[in-house]
């Protein structure tokens, strides 16, 4: 399961890297294993690559393919769109199942932006502009950001909690949003049908129906929409069959509905990754542009 969970994730980053600038050695600055948390005795890492003229923003990018998290898919060239337009990349591996579950994966992402925002003069951003990005489980893990972010607790011990999670903006790839209404009304993936070969990440919560219909509705971002969620953008392909298109449409619908800022733009015809996801990168860069810095749209 590992390795097949693994190989998915290699692939999603090898398709977000563009191969015109897979072999160039951008001018960037990167540093390795920074340990913004740890866990039962194992240390919580992320990279960061600063650009030579950084415009004052973060990008944080999710390392996450099946909720499973690795270094081997940090690459630079998946992150030249926003390297290139001047943004510091925090590339974050969570704790990866099956020894971490869902709720546990996404505690993860929450400590790791309060990390980001409490050292942010340290790297030179604006603790006020962070983005988030990921494909397939890491987009759900930006949705729950997204939707989730909070405060830090005023009395923390540890100052880094103290810290907000929320982010200002989302674009991600293909997220999981409602697992209890999985491609129709009703359809229940809590580590079951389509997603049955990823009851690890779920643990034993999705043992019973009952519990599955608490436990879908906690992780599944769709329920926390509120009208302050972030301006969030979501690529998804139309034949994708791991994680349907409704659950994008159905997500960017009720944020609408709710006064949110959301879009979806479909691939026709694409299924779970594409050949020139790279290129679909220059959006979220794009977007970022649009609602971290307030630039005009092209």
């Amino acid at each position: 399961m590992k390795q097949v969970l693994f190989s998915t994730l290699i692939a999603l980053t090898l398709l977000f890297t563009p191969a015109s600038r897979a072999q160039e050695k951008p001018k960037v600055t990167h540093v390795e294993d920074v340990i913004y948390a740890r866990k039962f005795g194992t240390a919580l890492t992320l990279d960061v690559f600063q650009p030579a003229k950084p415009n004052g923003a973060g990008i944080i990018a999710v390392m996450s393919g099946g909720w499973f998290s690795s270094h081997d898919s940090i690459k630079v060239g998946s992150f030249a769109p926003y390297l290139d337009r001047g943004y510091t990349v925090f590339a974050v591996v969570h704790g990866s199942q099956p020894r971490f579950i869902i709720p546990e994966v996404a505690q993860d992402m929450h400590r790791a932006v309060r990390f980001i925002r409490h050292h942010a003069a340290k790297y030179g951003i604006d603790a006020s502009k962070l983005g988030v990005t990921g494909g397939s489980a890491g987009g759900h893990l930006s949705l729950t950001l997204g939707t989730q972010g909070a405060p830090g607790k005023p009395d923390a011990k540890d100052p880094i909690d103290r810290e907000s999670s929320a982010v200002q903006a989302v674009a991600c790839f293909f997220p999981p949003t409602d697992f209890l209404n999985y491609g129709e009304t009703g359809e229940d993936a809590v580590g079951v049908g389509v997603l049955k070969n990823f009851k690890p990440a779920f643990g034993s919560r999705a043992d019973t129906t009952e519990e599955r219909q608490k436990y879908g509705r906690e992780i599944s971002p769709i329920y926390f929409i509120a009208s302050n969620l972030p301006p969030t953008l979501i690529i998804h392909g139309n034949a994708d069959k791991l994680v349907p298109i409704q659950q994008a449409e159905s997500f960017v619908k009720k944020a609408q509905d709710a006064g949110a800022k959301a879009k979806l733009v479909v691939k026709e015809g694409q299924a779970h990754g594409w050949a020139d996801m790279g290129k679909d990168s220059l959006r979220f860069a794009d977007w970022f542009d649009e609602h971290l810095l307030g630039l005009k749209p092209n």
